[in-house]
């Protein structure tokens, strides 16, 4: 009997929640694979923990600063440590490495992503803004060398599966579910006096903190609508977002003669990370399972896109194109960010976005330069506008 080969990953994006359950996932299947390189941004104490225990070639942290500081802390070790996005690139493009787990939060995650894409690896895709920044780059490129590109996102993981052994012809459209996040009943004149603290409970998810307030603002599916439109090849009109509050249908393909497959699940990320990385097998990995016998009832809504505009602007602004989506992802971090700290409400989120895009002038995608060029140029923009907002 032949010895299965070790699949060798990295992971972009290791401290947070998507790289603690993919290497969770890992840990269960030792014999399956092999971790070559983990990166994260500044949390060098979990990323200790995670080279003691994997043993990786190879990690990266954000700066030569924490880079020292781990090298200190790892000196019995044999890894080598980087620093920057440099160090992010060397991991994400390593010679050993088979597939990389891009979890890295945010555009910071766009440039490693998409030089792994060029070093032809398989990319197991969580961050979702590589593709509504750079979409328009990163599929053409994918498509002319016939590599491997699969979803983690719960969503699209769903619709994934969902579109095994059909034709991709018979596709009416997609049915993209979404939790409606905390703040769904709530009334526009509640909305008005959110905090941060009440923004960060999710009722479903555990996620980190621009995710999580994402979800608030209805954002993160309009994220995910740009991330399918270029995943799957549909168009924005056949996308339709479904409020789902329980969050057990992960998302649904319609098909031409009216037929609907759903995929349905616990809530829980290493499902969708587990099938990413052994693709097209399905490991039988410790999660939870879904009892059936205990749902008292799967409910469904319109979004309301007057209280949660984030959504509407992300359809605009993928049906726009070029360089808008770009623009609205940076807008949209920037404004995040200035409403953990503190700075603004949470119905200024979507009005600074609003903002940065009706003073964006469109521009193609021709190279990833043209990429970092408008998102430098949006952060720059809502930085300005901030100071006109701020409480």
């Amino acid at each position: 009997m032949m010895t299965q080969m070790k699949k060798k990953i990295a992971v972009l994006g290791s401290s947070g929640s998507i790289g603690v359950n993919t290497l969770n996932v890992v840990a269960q299947f030792p014999e399956r694979f092999e971790v070559i390189g983990l990166a994260v941004q500044r949390n060098i104490t979990l990323l200790e923990q995670q080279i003691r225990q994997f043993h990786p070639q190879i990690a990266s942290v954000a700066d030569e600063a924490l880079a020292a500081e781990l090298r200190k802390r790892c000196a019995d070790l044999k890894v080598e440590i980087l620093a920057g996005e440099s160090g992010a690139i060397q991991v994400a493009t390593h010679a050993d490495m088979d597939m990389v787990i891009s979890a890295i939060v945010g555009f910071s995650g766009l440039i490693p992503t998409y030089r792994a894409v060029l070093a032809h690896k398989e990319i197991a895709l969580a961050n979702k803004e590589t593709l509504v920044a750079a979409g328009a780059l990163i599929m053409p490129e994918i498509a002319r060398q016939q590599g491997t590109l699969l979803p983690v996102d719960s969503e699209h993981h769903a619709i994934f599966q969902c579109l095994q052994g059909h034709r991709r012809e018979d596709v009416h459209k997609i049915l993209l579910t979404a939790s409606g996040g905390p703040f769904r009943q709530f009334t526009r004149e509640q909305l008005q006096s959110v905090t941060v603290q009440h923004a960060l409970r999710h009722p479903n998810w555990a996620m980190g903190k621009k995710i999580t307030i994402d979800s608030a603002t209805l954002m993160n599916k309009g994220l995910e609508v740009i991330e399918a439109h270029w995943l799957f090849d549909i168009a924005f009109s056949e996308i339709q977002v479904v409020v789902h509050p329980q969050s057990v249908i992960h998302s649904m393909v319609e098909y031409v003669d009216g037929s609907i497959i759903a995929e349905l699940g616990a809530p829980d990320m290493r499902i969708p990370i587990a099938y990413a990385l052994s693709y097209p097998e399905q490991m039988a990995i410790d999660a939870p399972r879904l009892d059936f016998t205990t749902l008292k009832a799967l409910t469904f809504e319109e979004p309301d896109l007057q209280k949660f505009p984030c959504l509407h602007y992300a359809y605009q602004a993928g049906e726009i194109g070029a360089t808008m989506p770009t623009v609205l992802n940076a807008a949209n971090e920037i404004a995040v960010e200035a409403f953990l700290q503190k700075q603004i409400g949470f119905v200024d989120i979507a009005a600074l976005i609003l903002q940065v895009m009706d003073a964006h002038v469109v521009r193609p995608l021709i190279t990833i330069e043209d990429v970092v060029e408008a998102d430098h140029w949006a952060r720059e923009k809502s930085k300005s506008l901030l100071t006109t907002m701020k409480k």
